[in-house]
């Protein structure tokens, strides 16, 4: 699973007004049309699919409350995909 938050470089307490704000400074960083990097145009997808889940009030809340219940399932193998997901993006 995603870290949709990770995604747009936000905490899960972020605001609608920080998400759109995220948003649109990691879009302008990705879209195909201004970055011609191999992993740009995924990335783009990446964020656009964090946007549209974490602007949506209904399906944030679905994916704050399945993201709580597997850290609490699987707390490593949650940390670990975060960790991983973390470092993906510095490279």
């Amino acid at each position: 699973m995603k870290d949709h938050y990770t995604v747009l470089g936000l905490r899960s307490s972020a605001s609608l007004q920080d998400i759109k704000k995220a948003f649109r400074q990691q879009a302008s960083l990705h879209h195909p049309d201004r970055n011609s990097s191999e992993g740009a145009t995924a990335r783009f997808r990446s964020v656009q699919e964090a946007y549209d889940v974490l602007a949506d009030p209904i399906r944030r809340k679905a994916y704050d409350d399945n993201r709580q219940r597997k850290l609490l399932d699987s707390p490593i193998d949650t940390a670990r995909a975060i960790w991983l997901d973390y470092f993906d993006r510095l490279i």
